[in-house]
């Protein structure tokens, strides 16, 4: 079996212009494995930590010198000499060695980007891609049989945006039953008709983090008009081609047991706020809605989605944060019926499929997502490909990092003959 022969990080930029970290693992047959890792703008306080320098000097305290030097002088002579197909070991391994609860030692980032570095360089010595990989070690009794849906970002509010939503994100998710060429294709003709509805609108058509516009609207109500009209030209049909989601990401709003957002003067207590979505999946037939209340209001969640789950996905990603115990507490309390799964939330990838596995034992759709600050590394399309995810979610069908992605998944198709 091959062996780790030698581990080295540095420090690179990620889309928006923050640092962040780029490793490269060397085996003994002469395969690399290289990983460079996301950071999110809009984090749960769940979330497996990342390690900064926080020297003021240098890039305003986000530097992640410290990191490099963990990874490139502890970390790496312990990997050397492994074996990187035996992932379960190194990730627990990396687990213990931090001996933290949420990773505070080493930085996630530290420990995703030797962890994803572990399974590109395992798929080399294959001779596999990352999916098929992926997909033989830990679902080799499925069939590769289509590619997740996408779910496009095309308009940026709330920590994304430019201050002027409320909500996070609008999203325009193609029926599941095209394939996904044709999906992608129509995600960008509805993109490009968005272009030219806000630039008639005289709304700024610049974009955010995620390549989904950020325009000076209104209301929140505005952004999904805008989108229905941006629909119409093209003669796809609302809630038969072409479905609409929010990611309300609600601790934006969230104040002191209110919630305050731009449609009302009034802010909207939590079953105030449950009726208004109610009234949202009526009037636009949303498909989903992620993080639609606090992360931390257990008995709501619970409430909306016995509410709404019926009608509409509940996505928990703030409330979860790929992470075991709060996905087994949900489970539990019966607060969701999908998750957005984002392996630096948690750390590792054994610790991310964990998860995988455990939701999809409760029938949840699983949505496998990007982060806002995001690199040209397209292995999270591969991951969601060799999990078998339901969705991805990598913005909008703009920017290159974001791209990069949608091309892969074009590549992986291509390859499977789907």
């Amino acid at each position: 079996m091959p062996k780790i022969t030698n581990v080295k990080a540095r420090e690179i930029l990620d889309s928006r212009g923050h640092p962040t970290i780029e490793t490269v693992i060397s085996l003994d047959s002469g395969h690399q494995g290289v990983a460079s890792v996301p950071s999110g703008a809009s984090s749960s306080k769940y979330e497996a930590v990342e390690l900064r320098d926080q020297d003021p000097h240098r890039f305003r305290g986000l530097g992640v010198l410290k990191a490099i030097e963990l990874i490139n002088t502890e970390l790496a002579p312990r990997l050397k000499g492994q074996d990187p197909t035996r992932q379960t070991r190194i990730d627990q391994q990396l687990i213990d060695w931090d001996a933290s609860p949420n990773k505070a030692h080493y930085g996630a980032n530290s420990l995703l980007s030797l962890s994803q570095a572990c399974v590109q360089a395992a798929a080399g010595f294959y001779n596999l891609p990352v999916y098929q990989y992926l997909h033989q070690k830990y679902y080799p009794d499925s069939n590769l049989k289509k590619i997740p849906t996408p779910t496009f970002n095309i308009i940026n509010g709330g920590a994304h945006g430019a201050g002027n939503l409320d909500f996070q994100e609008f999203h325009l998710i193609p029926s599941a039953r095209f394939p996904y060429k044709k999906a992608l294709q129509i995600g960008q003709e509805i993109y490009q008709n968005l272009k030219e509805t806000l630039k008639y609108r005289r709304a700024i058509t610049s974009v955010g983090d995620e390549g989904g516009f950020a325009p000076d609207l209104f209301t929140n109500m505005d952004a999904l008009s805008a989108i229905l009209e941006a629909i119409k030209p093209t003669g796809y049909e609302l809630a038969k081609d072409v479905f609409l989601g929010l990611d309300a990401a609600a601790d934006y709003f969230y104040n002191h047991g209110h919630y305050e957002i731009k449609d009302r003067a009034q802010p909207y207590a939590e079953a105030e706020l449950i009726a208004y979505y109610n009234d949202l999946i009526n009037e636009f037939h949303l498909f989903s809605l992620e993080d639609g209340l606090n992360q931390d209001a257990w008995s709501g969640w619970t409430k909306l989605t016995e509410t709404l789950g019926g009608r509409c996905l509940i996505v928990g990603d703030d409330l979860l944060s790929t992470n075991k115990a709060r996905v087994t507490q949900a489970i539990a309390k019966k607060t969701c019926n999908a998750i957005l799964v984002k392996p630096n939330q948690i750390g590792t990838i054994t610790e991310t499929i964990e998860v995988i596995n455990l939701c999809r034992a409760q029938n949840w759709k699983i949505i496998v997502s990007h982060r806002s600050g995001e690199t040209n590394d397209s292995f999270i399309a591969d991951f969601a490909v060799g999990v078998g995810a339901d969705y991805t979610k990598f913005g909008a069908p703009a920017r290159g990092e974001r791209v990069a992605k949608y091309n892969r998944l074009l590549a992986i198709e291509a390859d499977l003959k789907l």
